[in-house]
């Protein structure tokens, strides 16, 4: 298995060591800092915002986060939520966040899940699909036959493709049933999540893109990204704000992911800096070293 990413300076390296595989993008001279997202947001018409880091860290919403949601809708804002959580329909991440206190319609939310459906059915039609999926995680809403590959590993076997929606059952052999069967018989592998972490109360958590680019790392294949920061899912939080994407502000805590695909989509990017992944870092170092500039960096949400 790939090795473990526990902190941001390894998320970092990680992240340009697959650098290669993410999109290309222009961005700023040098990013203005503020305090928080309403002394940038004069800037533009609307917000895609992450989730982690922005909005919540784990199952706790960010202080003042809630309120500065209602401050952007003051203004005459739009908004909408792009979250790499594809264990959740989008559905199911909107109860997620009406529960933690805001009051996103369900227009305003896009789930990298749906995403990744939206698009495999034309990709694959009729696949059979080995998914990498959570706990009573169901498959209704996936075109083709689905079975589960955690419980049955087999399946890497004999399905069409992977379909790698969530790393919470994920093990070390796991991971390495899926290089032995890739190296035997390569099949695409859909990953509904490219992150490599996401912030959780009790430190980082493993995604399914860490484990996905070991697998091209080690025995190589063809993988479908779907979610930041990939066009796809960008383009569909655009399509609902109803706005042109240089008018609209990719808000997340990760550089790799919601500045450089912010920016790779045409939109202007805010890093939020003490949430996320740099939480208690110099979020200035990490822009020096890989070049990858946001438009704003912002305290807190």
């Amino acid at each position: 298995m790939s090795e473990e990413l526990r902190d941001a300076e390894a998320a970092f390296l990680r992240y340009e060591a697959v650098r290669a595989r993410l999109p290309a993008a222009r961005f700023p001279a040098e990013p203005v800092f503020a305090r928080d997202l309403s002394e940038v947001a004069d800037r533009w018409d609307g917000f895609v915002l992450d989730a982690f880091g922005v909005l919540n860290v784990g199952e706790t919403p960010i202080a003042g986060a809630v309120a500065r949601m209602a401050e952007l809708r003051a203004r005459g804002k739009k908004l909408c939520v792009l979250t790499n959580a594809a264990s959740y329909t989008r559905a199911e991440a909107l109860v997620k966040y009406r529960r933690l206190g805001f009051d996103f319609t369900e227009d305003e939310v896009v789930s990298s899940r749906d995403v990744a459906v939206s698009r495999i059915g034309m990709l694959m039609p009729g696949a059979h699909w080995a998914a990498i999926a959570a706990e009573g995680d169901g498959f209704s809403d996936i075109p083709g036959r689905v079975g589960d590959a955690v419980a049955e590993p087999a399946l890497f076997d004999v399905a069409d493709g992977v379909l790698f929606l969530s790393s919470a059952r994920w093990t070390p052999a796991l991971q390495a049933r899926l290089m032995e069967a890739m190296a035997r018989r390569p099949i695409p592998i859909v990953v509904a999540n490219p992150d490599l972490v996401a912030p959780r109360e009790d430190g980082l958590s493993q995604e399914p893109g860490l484990f996905a680019h070991a697998v091209l790392d080690h025995v190589g294949g063809v993988a479908h990204w779907y979610g930041k920061p990939f066009a796809d899912g960008f383009h569909d939080a655009c399509a609902r704000t109803g706005l042109p994407p240089e008018r609209l502000a990719m808000v997340g805590d990760t550089l790799h992911t919601d500045v450089l695909g912010g920016r790779a989509a045409g939109m202007g990017a805010v890093l939020v800096a003490d949430h996320g992944l740099f939480a208690g870092r110099d979020v200035r170092g990490y822009i020096a070293r890989s070049g990858i500039v946001p438009d704003a960096v912002v305290a807190t949400t």
